[in-house]
């Protein structure tokens, strides 16, 4: 058995893209459009060698109001090579860090249609530095 992917209901295809891709840094591995039901499949992942892990980011076209938070959700999570500059960048791009790295292991984010993300320092924790050692969690995550 073998981890395939974790689906994602998605309302703007291109805010998603922006988050997943531009911000977190995954790639785009491949597109299925699918007239007849009008929705896209959009299959993105690290790219890394031996890494196959995909979030399958589900575009359903006529969709107009927000799919409603799952509780049988929990996050999606990435390790990342520095926990502060992936943090730093993410705010740069409007992403807001709902629970800062203030111990220079974790941080927390969402995408735009409000899924979980938690960013994990890969190896040993960072040393905690400013700003966010004194940045307070905001909203939930």
């Amino acid at each position: 058995m073998r981890f395939l992917h974790t689906m994602l209901r998605v309302r703007d295809l291109k805010a998603s893209l922006a988050f997943f891709c531009d911000g977190i840094g995954l790639r785009e591995l491949r597109r299925h459009e699918y007239e007849s039901g009008r929705f896209t499949l959009v299959f993105l992942g690290t790219g890394a060698p031996g890494d196959s892990a995909e979030i399958e980011l589900t575009f359903n076209w006529d969709q107009q109001e927000a799919y409603p938070t799952g509780r049988f959700f929990g996050h999606l999570a990435f390790e990342v090579a520095d926990i502060h500059a992936t943090c730093a960048s993410l705010q740069q791009r409007g992403i807001d860090i709902l629970r800062p790295p203030r111990d220079g292991r974790m941080a927390f984010i969402k995408s735009p249609d409000g899924q979980s993300v938690e960013l994990l320092q890969a190896g040993a924790a960072l040393t905690p530095v400013e700003p966010w050692i004194s940045m307070k969690n905001q909203g939930d995550w």
